[in-house]
């Protein structure tokens, strides 16, 4: 097979998300196949590629720099397959096309974008429903969404799971934790706290987890801080508000960006890591926070139950007494903070880069093989 893969993703200077998907998906398939052949389509201003471009093990990957804007079918034109890690299609003759799908929040969130984004993306799935022979997703809850929104055929779709990176989330043995509560405590976080990873705007539902917390503060039964990770979004302000509103300025830390390894030190130490995101495509934090050994309470909706299945204590995003709830069960009950944290170990083990590489590679082939439009 000649496979061609858009990595423009993630060889932009600051990438994330689908870049590292993309990334690790490159890393992976080189791992596992040194049979076929891959090409790497980047743009003539990609930022530092030789830094970018993943250690490959084999000599059968190779960039393709599209050096004049000549256009990916002009570049790629001696492939049987094209894969785009990022939701865009293209018709390419005599080339079996395969798109990731990684969400469908400007469906399930429009509030969080522009009509003219809304529009642009709309335009965007139309053409993968048109174009692909195959859509990875990267959960069931989004091949629901891909077929509640654009009535597509479910066997057109393939599950994906994606990978989470072990060497950067794990369990810390006690003198590299020294190093993080150091860390921690020069935050400004001197006792015991509740965590949350997500950028601040609505979807990602701060707004009732500070209601919850409210709760257990006002109930006596948490005397500790809670710790937000996160950019500010859209309609943060709101956020900052509540939080005077409710006189909760010295009890909630908003930690900002963290790099990974900052981040690890914070899993390791949180009480209790909540995620109570009203939509989620895969949900990164809750498989994170596994990693490192940290109780998790998540929502009941999108994909967060799907991809904790029984490892975390599930709450109703909507109420914020239920999550506090669920907080209030991990906080009081050693029994139930060591069930969670060995299967969230367990849990873990499903979303791996060479799984993740492996499953997407039977993609290629069954598209190679079988996949005519």
């Amino acid at each position: 097979m000649r496979i061609g893969i858009n990595c423009r993703s993630f060889l932009n200077k600051n990438y994330t998300g689908i870049g590292r998907y993309a990334y690790n998906l490159v890393q992976s398939l080189s791992d596992i196949d040194i049979d076929n052949r891959y090409c790497l389509y980047a743009k003539k201003n990609a930022f530092s590629l030789h830094k970018r471009i993943p250690y490959i093990q084999g000599k059968n990957f190779f960039l393709k720099i599209d050096r004049w804007n000549r256009g990916l079918r002009q570049v790629l034109k001696d492939i049987d397959i094209y894969h785009s890690p990022s939701p865009d299609a293209l018709d390419i003759d005599g080339v079996k096309i395969i798109v990731t799908v990684h969400d469908l929040i400007f469906k399930t969130f429009p509030q969080g974008h522009t009509q003219k984004t809304i529009e642009a993306t709309e335009k965007q799935f139309q053409n993968i429903v048109k174009y692909a022979d195959k859509i990875i997703c990267v959960s069931k809850n989004t091949i629901n969404d891909m077929s509640q929104y654009f009535n597509i055929d479910k066997k057109k779709i393939s599950l994906v799971y994606q990978g989470v990176d072990k060497s950067i989330f794990y369990p810390m043995e006690l003198e590299e934790n020294l190093v993080a509560q150091k860390f921690i405590r020069s935050k400004g976080i001197n006792e015991p706290f509740i965590l949350s990873v997500g950028t601040i705007e609505p979807r990602k539902n701060l707004e009732n987890l500070i209601y919850s917390f409210n709760i257990l503060k006002s109930k006596k039964l948490f005397f500790g801080k809670l710790a937000i990770v996160g950019m500010k979004g859209w309609m943060s302000e709101g956020i900052a508000t509540l939080v005077r509103k409710l006189d909760l300025k010295e009890d909630i830390v908003f930690l900002g960006y963290l790099t990974d390894n900052q981040l690890r030190y914070f899993y390791n130490n949180a009480q209790v890591f909540v995620f109570p995101s009203f939509y989620e495509g895969f949900g990164f934090p809750i498989i994170e926070a596994f990693c490192c050994g940290a109780p998790v309470v998540t929502s009941n909706v999108s994909s967060c139950p799907e991809i904790a299945q029984d490892a975390a204590v599930i709450s109703d995003p909507y109420k914020p007494a239920d999550i506090a709830n669920g907080i209030v069960q991990i906080l009081h009950d050693e029994k139930l903070r060591r069930t969670l944290r060995e299967k969230g170990f367990v849990r873990s083990v499903d979303f791996s880069f060479r799984k993740m590489a492996q499953e997407t590679f039977d993609v290629y082939e069954e598209v190679y093989k079988f996949g005519d439009r």
